[in-house]
């Protein structure tokens, strides 16, 4: 990550990096996901704009834990930085139930395979 530009929006909230690769450019999201494949620069920071950071508010389904994937939130994304291992932590989706406590897991950064985006046919947690 030591080439690895951070690009902000405009509020400052971090989007992603550009990094290089040959004469072009490759933006990252927050995640640690190749957002685009080689690029111009200009390129690169409109695809990190228009990929935007919405989609940390969707549903994920996290695997290994369970007999099924459990679906979860997203509470923290801290990437990597100054020798300092980075994590996502995620939270048992809890349908905004404000009176408990979800159980959390804390897991490495980059995005670890187990942990996706939800799809067709995932749980959704009311269906059995």
């Amino acid at each position: 990550m030591d080439d690895w530009t951070p690009h902000r929006r405009d509020d400052g909230e971090l989007l992603g990096w550009i990094h290089p690769e040959g004469d072009d450019w490759v933006a990252v999201d927050v995640l640690g996901r190749p957002v685009s494949g080689a690029i111009e620069w200009l390129d690169a920071e409109a695809a990190l704009e228009a990929h935007g950071l919405a989609w940390l508010a969707d549903p994920w389904m996290l695997e290994g834990e369970a007999e099924r994937p459990l679906r979860v939130r997203m509470v923290e994304v801290t990437p990597d930085g100054d020798g300092t291992p980075g994590r996502i932590v995620v939270k048992i989706d809890d349908y905004g139930d404000m009176s408990g406590y979800a159980q959390q897991h804390v897991l490495p950064w980059p995005l670890p395979d187990r942990l996706r985006p939800s799809r067709a046919g995932d749980p959704d947690g009311f269906t059995f």
